[in-house]
């Protein structure tokens, strides 16, 4: 544990926060092209190829660290195989091992967890994401799920969790390099489809350039309008919807430099005023820092930040899960510090991302009233009748 890093203080019991953890990544593993120009991984092994999350460190991370919140990844073509299309049609053995892993989190550790189809909005290529894929609703591309496939994938699952209330539906990860128009029909249609089962859960609705919260109110030219002028405008039956950002604290906010240089009080001010001005809320599901002091302190303020602004109701950490080894999720620069797994190491054995973030960064400014009861919903913490109590385990 570097001395620097034990400058992290505990936040305040005035939180804003109502859950909080991490993303588990594994399920999109163990797809590649091989040297002879192959793709391999579909359908994919489990336990070698890919996993979702370790039972016995989502109950470290719950029952010893209690943190209240998982964001667990899948990729589409296991979940719908490319020979039958994007749809109804399921992989029900990957279903079947996808859901295991929800229901233990959120039945059997009484947590909650975030459906993630880790596609970026694409689907059909998983081989080389985030670039490879046809773009979902690209009428402009034969090969390419239609916005109305998309729909019905959602419905689909939408009706198989339905009746879990601890669980949140994610409708994407990290789209990009598309029309911000398209990303926001998609979404929409992604909302009515779930709606239209009778669900009532949490859906977390993305932005278009990867999520960013450093962008979300930019112009980047021809069809990438920004995402302020359109993902405000989602009409959700229910009114249970909040943003899902990503913000990672590198040079070019993409979690791959080691340096900690854009905060999130400096680059998230535009988005906070436009969430606020516009009655929205948003969870931070993709956030994190190498193990630096300057990374230390910075990702200290950005979980204040997110406590002290009430517009923020939780966040997930990059990231946890059961393949990553010795490997890292993200803020490395490829060295092998490991992740944020209860357990990893960095390469050799030593203390890496586990031991020298998540432990005295993360864990000490867990807020002290995380909800545990009822369902996981956007307006916790609200007045009227939507409020609840809420229970620490500490």
């Amino acid at each position: 544990m570097k001395p620097g890093l034990l400058l992290s203080c505990a936040l305040g019991a005035s939180a804003t926060i109502f859950y909080a953890g991490v993303a588990e990544s594994g399920g999109e593993f163990g797809l590649w092209i091989d040297g002879s120009g192959q793709s391999i991984g579909l359908p994919g092994r489990f336990g070698s190829e890919y996993a979702f999350a370790n039972p016995e460190t989502v109950d470290i991370l719950v029952d010893e660290h209690e943190i209240n919140l998982f964001r667990v990844a899948f990729v589409l073509e296991r979940m719908c195989p490319i020979e039958t299309g994007l749809g109804v049609l399921y992989n029900e053995t990957y279903f079947d091992l996808f859901k295991e892993a929800i229901d233990h989190i959120t039945i059997t550790k009484n947590a909650y967890a975030i459906l993630d189809p880790h596609n970026y909005m694409r689907y059909n290529n998983p081989y080389q994401q985030p670039m490879s894929g046809s773009i979902i609703g690209d009428t402009s591309d034969e090969r390419a799920a239609t916005t109305e496939q998309f729909a019905e994938f959602w419905g689909e699952l939408a009706s198989r969790f339905k009746d879990n209330e601890r669980v949140a539906f994610g409708i994407m990860n990290e789209p990009h390099d598309m029309p911000t128009q398209l990303v926001f029909d998609n979404n929409q249609a992604a909302v009515d489809a779930i709606r239209a089962t009778g669900a009532t859960n949490l859906i977390l609705v993305p932005g278009n350039n990867w999520s960013g919260g450093h962008s979300w109110t930019q112009n980047w030219g021809g069809d990438l309008l920004p995402n302020s002028e359109f993902m405000g405008n989602i009409v959700d039956p229910a009114n249970n919807w909040v943003l899902d950002i990503h913000e990672y604290l590198d040079a070019d906010y993409s979690g791959t430099l080691p340096g900690c240089v854009n905060s999130f009080e400096e680059h998230m001010v535009e988005l906070t005023s436009w969430l606020r001005e516009n009655g929205l809320k948003a969870m931070v599901t993709e956030f994190g820092g190498s193990d630096s002091d300057e990374c230390a302190d910075m990702l200290t303020r950005a979980l204040e930040y997110m406590e002290n602004n009430p517009e923020y109701i939780g966040w997930t950490a990059w990231a946890a899960g059961p393949l990553w080894g010795v490997n890292s999720p993200c803020c490395t620069d490829r060295t092998q510090l490991g992740s944020l797994e209860p357990g990893s190491t960095a390469a050799g054995g030593g203390p890496g991302l586990y031991d020298n973030v998540w432990l005295p960064v993360f864990l000490p400014n867990l807020p002290d009233t995380l909800e545990w009861e009822g369902p996981i919903d956007s307006h916790v913490g609200s007045g009227g009748n939507m409020t609840r109590r809420f229970v620490s385990k500490r």
